[in-house]
């Protein structure tokens, strides 16, 4: 059987040339769009070449439950790259600029999958150093890099941001009606989907609608959260009801005991989503884990205060473990 991402395909693409207000300085480094295949699909990414040093250790990430990775993390990779670090951030199959369909699908099987994929294609390339590899993923993916590490001793280090890490404990947060009635919206969304189209659920709302009660994330300030992570991006708030059924056979965590290299968990004080006493219960069970507990709530490591906290630190941690 072939490994997961062992026939990865990469091409390079023309810079990007977006002006940013507020954002390190496009001097400090420079960006160019790449593609790898994971499965049948291409995944899209972008890759951050600092301007030194000339060897740059290599950050590999992606994350959020839909949306999340592409109006969110860029913003990170643009301050690792300025502090000389290289980046590649990129979308998992079925969201952002990543092929696949039906969209905004959830499949943590395919995104460790595409894990994978991505490092085994930049182990393939020659212009990038992968001798020094560290993975950053939040939400679903701070729960994957934790399992793609653990198989993996090449790793060198993870971040875990605000880690969903396991998708039947966040469904089961939800209460047992939530999961009677997702199941039966999954069971029909794969029915129909063969006839004519996905069945879909929103993936956030604030509780106040009746669809809210089928969304994945269902609180006020998660649903503001969303919206001004969002912006005028252009997102759908909605995922094929399938996706319930593969985040309650989703349990993680098999394989976390053989983590060997330094973790730093990051979770927000007020999150509402993933509560910060579930990272620190699995950070207690990781050898050699750091947790770090901001006063913010979920989306507040995504701007203000709560950013600036979570990148220092995250820098700090990085120059720590990274040898030079």
């Amino acid at each position: 059987m072939t490994r997961p991402g062992a026939n990865s395909e990469w091409n390079d693409a023309e810079p990007d040339q977006r002006a940013r207000r507020n954002r390190p300085s496009r001097y400090e480094f420079s960006t160019v769009r790449m593609t790898f295949h994971s499965g049948d699909e291409r995944c899209v990414g972008r890759l951050y070449r600092p301007d030194r040093p000339a060897d740059p250790a290599l950050v590999v990430m992606t994350g959020g439950l839909v949306g999340a990775s592409a109006f969110g993390l860029d913003r990170y990779a643009e301050r690792l790259a300025a502090a000389g670090y290289a980046v590649f951030h990129f979308d998992v199959r079925y969201a952002g600029d990543s092929d696949g369909e039906p969209r905004n699908l959830l499949s943590p099987a395919r995104q460790r999958a595409d894990w994978e994929a991505a490092l085994a294609g930049l182990r393939g390339r020659g212009d990038v150093a992968t001798d020094r590899i560290v993975l950053w993923g939040t939400d679903l993916s701070g729960g994957a890099v934790l399992d793609v590490a653990a198989d993996d001793p090449r790793i060198e280090a993870v971040v875990s941001q605000t880690p969903i890490l396991s998708g039947r404990a966040f469904l089961r947060a939800r209460g047992i009606g939530f999961l009677a009635r997702g199941t039966l919206a999954g069971v029909r969304d794969r029915v129909q989907s063969l006839l004519v189209g996905p069945h879909t659920v929103p993936v956030v709302d604030d509780g106040s609608s009746d669809d809210g009660n089928l969304a994945l994330v269902a609180t006020p300030s998660a649903y503001r959260g969303y919206c001004d992570l969002v912006g005028d991006g252009e997102w759908e708030n909605e995922t094929p009801a399938r996706s319930v059924l593969s985040l309650a056979r989703h349990t993680g965590g098999e394989d976390r005991d053989r983590l060997a290299c330094p973790v730093l968990f990051l979770g927000g004080e007020r999150d509402d989503v993933v509560p910060v006493e579930e990272i620190e219960a699995a950070a207690e069970d990781v050898a050699d884990a750091t947790l770090l507990r901001l006063p913010v709530g979920h989306f507040g490591l995504y701007d203000g205060d709560g950013f600036e906290q979570a990148v220092g630190h995250g820098l700090a941690f990085l120059d720590a473990v990274v040898d030079d």
